[in-house]
């Protein structure tokens, strides 16, 4: 049994503890907000650019000859998988999830006999899939240095995935992220890149895109001139909104986290009060049958 002062410390030290995850649920509360508001503000411009870009590639009488950020260089022999997670962890099991989803589009593309390669944004997403597939990491951006997001971090990782994909490195690009719903609940999801038809579903099921109700528009330049300059930054505003939803995700599950945390302290610290209150009882009474035999010995 642990002696009255050992209870004594570890009850202040779960205090403590339970005083620091109290405070990192009330920041986590704090720049919730912000970063929901700002996932959700980025939401429409993200689904409306999708579907100027889903009409453009309609109005076109075929997609072949369209741009390759398009339609595809024909090929999917070689998968890109662009997984975003986040740089800190004590967020629950956030970035759990987003590594769970990309192991199994893993383990699924090679099955299917496809070569995998991963671009991974965050350190928690690397030091995981570090592990198992660090043969296929061809790229890794860490965002912990930043104390805010902006558009010229997804501009950046846009123009690499480009650059990679004009190059030859990849046919299909992938980007895995966690979708933010509410405070308790983000689901990790898939959404194709490149090419950037494949990805048009999404927006399409969501009756999203523009019925032209048989108006007939006359494009300057044409639709591939048009789609050559909407196609890259289409790229990088999905990337944005991505890093936007992780970004909220994660502050909604470090909240969630770190108030369990602190209710566990506190039904932690019961206990030990408890345990010490008995110990110390049973301590009294100890003493008190010893001076009590002592005196009747006497």
């Amino acid at each position: 049994m642990a002696s009255l002062k050992e209870l004594k410390n570890r009850i202040s030290s779960v205090k403590n503890t339970q005083k620091i995850t109290r405070a990192m649920q009330m920041v986590a509360a704090a720049k919730l907000r912000k970063a929901q508001d700002a996932a959700e503000s980025s939401r429409p411009y993200s689904d409306r650019l999708a579907s100027i870009i889903g009409n453009l590639a309609a109005s076109m009488a075929s997609t072949v000859g369209g741009p390759e950020l398009l339609v595809g260089n024909g090929k999917s022999d070689t998968v890109l998988l662009v997984v975003a997670s986040a740089d800190r962890g004590l967020c629950g099991g956030f970035n759990t999830n987003i590594v769970r989803k990309a192991r199994e589009e893993i383990i699924a593309l090679e099955r299917a006999g496809k070569t995998v390669k991963l671009f991974i944004i965050g350190k928690k997403g690397y030091d995981q899939l570090n592990r198992l597939y660090d043969e296929n990491i061809v790229e890794y951006i860490s965002l912990k240095e930043e104390r805010k997001l902006h558009a010229g971090i997804a501009q950046n990782i846009g123009q690499k995935i480009t650059a990679m994909f004009e190059a030859g490195e990849f046919d299909v690009c992938t980007l895995i992220f966690s979708n933010f719903i509410n405070v308790m609940t983000q689901e990790a999801v898939t959404k194709t890149l490149i090419p950037a038809i494949d990805g048009m579903g999404d927006v399409s099921e969501a009756g999203d895109t523009q019925d032209l109700d048989g108006a007939i528009y006359t494009y300057e330049p044409d639709e591939a001139g048009i789609l050559r300059v909407l196609l890259p930054r289409n790229i990088n505003t999905q990337i944005f909104t991505a890093l936007l939803e992780n970004q909220a995700g994660e502050m909604g599950s470090k909240m969630t986290a770190m108030d369990n945390a602190t209710r566990n302290a506190g039904d932690m610290i019961d206990k030990l009060t408890l345990t010490f209150n008995r110990t110390r009882q049973a301590r009294i009474t100890s003493e008190l049958i010893e001076i009590i035999s002592g005196a009747e010995a006497l």
